[in-house]
């Protein structure tokens, strides 16, 4: 992708910063970010002659000083959320006006100023507890936190602008994304930065419930290429994103520790209210955005994560 206007939200955050990265040196780029979680040292360079930052909340810029904002741009990446299952649980209303309103905002203005795509970070949480494993796109939504329900209502969102106005949408469904710059506070695949983070500092690491439960791991540059082919792509619509192979957490757990040399054993505590037990999805509509993914990375992919880790 070159010589684009491209607008990322939430331009600052984890894996905001690594489209920003990606993206800079050959398109020019305008970040909004509020910077509720995102960070001005996630980027490289944030003085790049390519890159205006526009450090304001989505919920508080006018739809007229937005579609200005959006005048003359290619693609908006759409990641700016409040990406917190607990705090949405705590506080549904602002969940839902930091992510719905918003985005319902963000296409108004994206098709007010006629740009030509819109790429929206969904999650896999839109699944919720479904048993029906590999989970395709096709399945009904069975959201189990305000959070989840809000991404399922940014999705129908985004279908029904493509529907009523023509503005080219895609929702992708990250499901647990891992990699460098990722808080260990983080809502996305916690558990990563969390085990790396404790036996780091030779800590124990704990894990919830027996440790069985799987999950489908994705590099954060691999959804970096995800936003970029489906924004190339003549594609509409939702698309997983994800490796299309399970692993539990005790495996996971096992290839850290061998990759860090240590001799740690975890900590098991009850098993978490809400957390879900298993997560695979079926990958075949990533072939619709001409991507893919390379499950033999993976393991190359989180020595670099723990490298990064180890570094800070």
């Amino acid at each position: 992708m070159k010589n684009k206007n491209i607008v990322v939200t939430g331009g600052l955050g984890f894996i905001g910063s690594h489209i920003v990265e990606e993206l800079i040196d050959e398109n020019q780029i305008t970040i909004i970010d509020n910077k509720s979680s995102g960070k001005i040292e996630n980027l490289a360079n944030p003085k790049h002659e390519n890159l205006n930052i526009i450090e304001e909340d989505l919920t508080k810029i006018s739809l007229k000083d937005l579609t200005s904002i959006l005048k003359d741009v290619n693609y908006v990446f759409h990641l700016a959320a409040l990406a917190s299952v607990p705090m949405s649980v705590e506080d549904p209303i602002r969940s839902n006006t930091n992510n719905v309103d918003a985005t319902v905002k963000l296409l108004n203005a994206s098709k007010d100023a006629e740009i030509s795509k819109l790429i929206f970070s969904s999650s896999s949480a839109v699944y919720g507890e479904n048993p029906n494993m590999p989970l395709c796109e096709s399945e009904p939504l069975m959201p189990t936190s305000p959070y989840a329900a809000s991404k399922a209502s940014c999705e129908l969102y985004c279908q029904s602008f493509f529907e009523s106005y023509g503005l080219s949408t895609v929702s992708l469904r990250y499901f647990n994304v891992f990699g460098p710059r990722q808080d260990v506070n983080s809502q996305y695949a916690a558990v990563i930065p969390n085990f790396i983070h404790s036996l780091v500092n030779e800590e124990q690491a704990i894990i919830y419930g027996d440790g069985e439960q799987t999950r489908d791991f994705i590099y954060v540059k691999d959804v970096v290429k995800s936003n970029i082919a489906a924004a190339k792509s003549d594609f509409n619509g939702i698309v997983n994103v994800a490796s299309g192979i399970s692993m539990s957490v005790n495996k996971l757990y096992t290839v850290i520790k061998n990759t860090l040399g240590s001799n740690l054993d975890p900590i098991y505590k009850n098993e978490r209210a809400g957390d879900i037990k298993h997560s695979l999805a079926n990958v075949d509509n990533m072939k619709k955005i001409g991507f893919k993914v390379d499950p033999n990375l993976f393991e190359k992919q989180l020595e670099t994560t723990v490298e990064w880790f180890k570094s800070r």
